[in-house]
């Protein structure tokens, strides 16, 4: 596997259960989105740059 490559897999928890997704889907474009934690906690999707960021309120 090439530096920097993802594999299908690590998106997805595969159990006896079923397959679920280990992270969020973009609620514009429907892409899985990446979890970043600097400089400022949020999620991004990197086909749309749609952005949530998640931390205190109120700030």
């Amino acid at each position: 596997m090439s530096k920097g490559k993802t594999t299908i897999v690590s998106y997805y928890e595969i159990s006896s259960k079923g397959v679920k997704l280990k992270n969020k889907k973009c609620p514009r474009c429907g892409s899985v989105m990446a979890h970043h934690m600097k400089p400022v906690e949020r999620w991004t999707c990197g086909k749309c740059y749609y952005t949530e960021f998640i931390g205190k309120k109120g700030r």
